[in-house]
């Protein structure tokens, strides 16, 4: 099956790879040693070298301005931002199959709420609904902000997923055998199990990778914009206040070396690359997904 569908094959190996990172990666002495701070490297002929150091046998990615190394860096945040993206993706889900499918059983009221949600938000671009609403100051200060940004940003395409999950159900009720199984006397709860969700599973399991590089890029550009979902306030004792960014994720790592793109490009190139990877490797899935279950005529 899998040398027949290269996409899922493909797919499901940079899964493995990226899974396999994010839990073995921070316990590794290599990441621990990169990530400490070291600004100034002393040559054996007297020099000296200020970081950001360029990529070398040392740092094959290069140092921040910190005298990190990058590849340290990359590899210790890869399970924050995995984790991250998985979390919005599936509140975004859970929320959107809920709906839809209370919209399905002649939930008018829901449907027209979807409706409108959908319409409205897929008329603007989504990075500017996140940027204007997690730059408002009641946000930025608040000791919720996480969860703030987390919901936000998965709720902005509830109505997407939502109005995909009714349109495919109201479909599947349309069809003789889910007729048939009312006839015989099957119950509600039946029917969900026998007929709508083995119809709609799939492609809701496509449309869930597809998402998932979806809210990756989302994620990537607000470290553009330097709008930073973890990230906490904390007072100083010079009794300012100061953000304080509380992770690893490859967004604060991109936010953070915006200025450095005609300076130092290794730095924003790192963390670029390590989240157009993971949008790739999901995008690849869901196609591969999607070219298996139509084989499979689901």
């Amino acid at each position: 099956m899998l040398k027949k569908n290269m996409n899922l094959f493909i797919g499901g190996m940079f899964l493995a790879l990226l899974v396999i990172t994010a839990i073995i990666g921070p316990h590794l002495t290599y990441v621990k040693e990169g990530i400490e701070p070291g600004r100034l490297i002393f040559l054996e002929g007297g020099g000296l070298l200020r970081a950001p150091f360029e990529p070398s046998r040392d740092f094959p990615l290069g140092s921040d301005h910190e005298g990190r190394n990058l590849l340290s860096l990359i590899l210790m945040g890869t399970r924050d931002t995995l984790l991250l993206i998985l979390l919005i993706t599936s509140i975004r889900y859970a929320v959107g199959v809920i709906l839809g499918t209370i919209a399905s059983f002649r939930g008018r009221v829901v449907s027209n709420v979807l409706n409108v949600w959908d319409q409205i938000f897929s008329s603007m671009p989504i990075i500017f609904v996140a940027i204007l609403f997690l730059t408002l100051p009641m946000f930025i200060f608040t000791e919720h902000r996480f969860w703030i940004a987390v919901i936000s940003i998965a709720l902005v395409e509830v109505g997407r997923v939502g109005v995909t999950v009714r349109d495919q159900l109201v479909h599947v009720k349309k069809q003789p055998y889910v007729e048939a199984g009312r006839m015989v006397g099957m119950s509600p709860f039946a029917l969900a199990i026998h007929h709508y969700w083995p119809n709609v599973l799939p492609n809701m399991l496509v449309n869930f990778c597809f998402d998932i590089g979806r809210v990756t890029l989302i994620i990537g550009q607000l470290g553009i914009f330097s709008v930073f979902i973890t990230q906490e306030f904390i007072m100083m004792n010079t009794g300012f206040g100061q953000l304080v960014n509380t992770s690893y994720n490859w967004s604060t790592i991109l936010g953070e070396a915006r200025k450095d793109i005609y300076t130092a490009v290794w730095i924003p190139a790192a963390a670029a690359t390590a989240i157009m990877f993971v949008i790739l490797t999901f995008n690849i899935l869901g196609e591969g997904l999607r070219k298996h279950f139509n084989r499979l005529g689901t």
